[in-house]
């Protein structure tokens, strides 16, 4: 039976949402992991959970190895992928603490690895649908569990990465909003891509922490704000995962 992974961010690497949990060390052909893998359990599912930045968040967004972490959770048997982000808000009516379920990305980065193809074999090009990179059927039935919960909740959302580790400009954030983006992070790109060319189901939670730079009436966002929101929220993100995977 396929195991779930959880890919954590920002917030959420504590490691105590698995009971039965054991430590798998691992390498792949794109080096190692951000972290041990993580077995265990959540509600009787079979999970495995991935510290994007590291247990101790020590790897910058543009550091992380995201082809290693991909690889990793697929190799140990995970046939779907959902992940959590905290991001900014572009848009008025996306509060501190809101949960969205992302139905799109803009890729912004400029330093990392995109694709797991380095090269081609003749006659076999590698150029991955990307129309619609979140799971359908994941989107659906993680918003389904969130509906008939007590917190702000959007179901579509179009999220832009950014290189980091700095957060934008004032005439970013604006320009982002143009756009058409709602919220900005530093993570979804190009993770969300590699798990689509791997052919593993995948989806996002995000949990907006901040205005990012471009809201007039706003502090402009700091990391100690990020924190701060997203620890006062993460039971929202936890409870969701909780629930969802009773299927």
């Amino acid at each position: 039976m396929d195991k779930l992974g959880i890919i954590g961010g920002s917030g959420l690497e504590d490691p105590a949402i698995l009971t039965d949990q054991k430590e798998i060390s691992c390498s792949t052909p794109w080096g190692k992991p951000s972290s041990a893998l993580l077995e265990g359990t959540i509600n009787n599912t079979k999970v495995i959970l991935l510290s994007r930045h590291g247990r101790k968040h020590t790897i910058p967004p543009t550091q992380v190895n995201n082809r290693a972490n991909i690889w990793a959770l697929k190799e140990n048997g995970c046939g779907s992928i959902v992940s959590t982000t905290a991001c900014g808000s572009l848009r008025e009516d996306i509060g501190r603490g809101d949960i969205i379920i992302p139905d799109q990305f803009i890729d912004f980065t400029r330093r990392r690895n995109l694709s797991f193809y380095d090269s081609f074999d003749p006659g076999n090009m590698k150029h991955t649908p990307m129309a619609y990179p979140f799971d359908s059927d994941l989107r659906n039935s993680l918003i389904n569990v969130a509906e008939n919960m007590d917190f702000p909740l959007h179901k579509t959302g179009t999220i832009i990465t950014i290189e980091g580790p700095r957060f934008s400009t004032r005439a970013e954030s604006r320009m982002f909003r143009v756009w058409g983006a709602d919220l900005v992070n530093m993570s979804i790109a190009p993770e969300a891509a590699l798990a689509n060319e791997l052919g593993i189901p995948y989806v996002t939670i995000a949990m907006s922490t901040d205005y990012d730079s471009w809201h007039d009436d706003e502090e402009p966002v700091s990391w100690q704000e990020v924190i701060k929101i997203f620890n006062e929220n993460v039971s929202r993100v936890v409870r969701l995962i909780s629930e969802w995977v009773k299927g």
